[in-house]
């Protein structure tokens, strides 16, 4: 299977990417974060994930929209949904259109390890742009191996956010 995994960080990734391998698929990461902001924490995060992609080689697809000006518009008025109403939808629809663009059989996220993601509307967004373009969404709940994720991150020294959440 031809698997693109949209990759919120490298630190969510590892227990993800460990988890895919043990059923033999190589996912190729895919960053597209135009709502982690400040730029400085956008970057320190696209970067780590740099830095672990070459160090576990996985093939890596950087999508540079830094989008500050879209997501202001678009989250002002409902802070408190700003997941479920732009960061999830925005993200997961250019992965999935990718995905389909690009000749891949599924997509995925590693925002599915995450105990702080709101799960089931996440998993609605990933249904939804499934259907919209076409391609497989791959669901797996990731959240078991979140911890086991989160301590083999900081033995391999990666970037650790100062939060978990992805949308603030």
């Amino acid at each position: 299977m031809k698997l693109l995994m949209h990759t919120c960080c490298a630190p969510c990734s590892v227990y993800c990417i460990d988890s895919l391998r043990a059923e033999k698929i190589e996912p190729t990461l895919y960053w597209f974060n135009p709502n982690i902001h400040p730029y400085i924490e956008y970057k320190t995060r696209r970067d780590t994930l740099m830095e672990y992609a070459q160090m576990v080689n996985l093939e890596l697809v950087v999508n540079e929209n830094y989008g500050l000006r879209n997501f202001c518009q678009e989250v002002i008025g409902d802070l408190e949904n700003r997941c479920s109403n732009y960061c999830y939808p925005v993200r997961l629809e250019e992965t999935a259109k990718y995905a389909k663009e690009n000749g891949y059989d599924a997509f995925t996220s590693t925002l599915f390890v995450s105990p702080y993601q709101k799960h089931e509307k996440l998993k609605k967004v990933c249904e939804q742009m499934a259907e919209k373009y076409g391609v497989e969404f791959l669901y797996r709940d990731f959240r078991v191996g979140f911890r086991e994720g989160q301590t083999k991150a900081r033995e391999l020294g990666l970037y650790m956010q100062k939060y978990c959440r992805m949308c603030f």
